[in-house]
């Protein structure tokens, strides 16, 4: 499985990949991007299965990179990894077709139970 991870955090991108090696996915190909564009740029040539973004990210924000994403035919999992989590915010993920909505702090248990039915 092919996973995008787009956070401006450095340090929250190491933890999401590092839960991500711990749940055990399959084939496991992990790629990193630190803002909404270079993840565009990283999308164009990396296919990912799912992509797992921060919300709050300067420039772009994860939602207005799944927008764009989804207008240049991303058709993948896309998921937000966040540490602001209001009802709003998830209805809006949902409604714009977001797999899964992961609050930060998290462990590696909630992360398997977000992804469930997509690894």
């Amino acid at each position: 499985m092919k996973v995008l991870v787009v956070d401006d955090s450095k340090a929250m991108r190491m933890i999401v990949t590092r839960s991500l090696r711990q749940i055990g996915i399959a084939d496991l190909v992990l790629e990193e991007a630190g803002t909404g564009m270079e993840a565009i740029k990283v999308v164009e040539g990396f296919t990912p299965d799912l992509i797992l973004a921060d919300w709050n990210m300067p420039g772009m924000t994860g939602y207005e990179l799944f927008l764009e994403l989804k207008a240049m035919g991303y058709n993948g999992q896309y998921g937000f990894i966040t540490t602001e989590a209001s009802e709003e915010m998830k209805v809006k993920a949902a409604e714009a077709g977001a797999s899964c909505f992961v609050t930060k702090p998290f462990t590696p248990e909630i992360l398997t139970k977000a992804l469930d039915g997509m690894i």
